[in-house]
């Protein structure tokens, strides 16, 4: 959200893009509910999709974001990047923070039962990849060079 010239052009914070997908689909929920009478017991939902938040959260999300500030790097994506992650899960996915988005929404869906955020969720991951992930590429590529493109070679975009 910056014109610094150092930095990915991503112009929306991307937390916000799963935040408002499990908004609409409380509303969405509650105004024209989707019910395909599929409800495991309610102890279930919450170890499933409680583990998945939980997981997601701290495995994907504040693990990166510890290496980040370790390495003297911001996470938000409009700030400069002196140097491309490798460790941790950045070892299995390029963007584990927005995966832990894309499967917090999974999760929160598990628990609530609501198939308007299972709908949601592939949308979320597209408008995250378009939106956020392709400029941080574009960036990278550009500053790093054959370094990035060797990361993007050797490590997926998601999984």
């Amino acid at each position: 959200m910056t014109d610094h010239k150092d930095a990915a052009a991503v112009r929306i914070m991307p937390p916000l893009i799963p935040l408002i997908a499990i908004l609409l689909s409380v509303v969405l929920d509650r105004v024209l509910p989707i019910t395909w009478g599929i409800a495991p017991p309610t102890s279930v939902r919450y170890w499933i999709g409680g583990g998945l938040v939980v997981g997601a959260l701290f495995v994907l999300g504040l693990w990166p974001v510890m290496l980040f500030r370790r390495a003297g790097q911001n996470p938000i994506p409009w700030t400069p990047t002196p140097q491309i992650e490798q460790r941790g899960p950045f070892r299995f996915t390029r963007n584990p923070m927005y995966l832990q988005m894309v499967v917090t929404c999974v999760g929160i869906a598990i628990i609530m039962v609501n198939w308007w955020l299972v709908l949601l969720t592939p949308i979320v991951g597209w408008l995250l990849q378009h939106h956020v992930i392709l400029p941080e590429e574009a960036y990278l590529a550009q500053k790093f060079g054959p370094q990035y493109l060797d990361y993007q070679r050797r490590v997926r975009r998601w999984l």
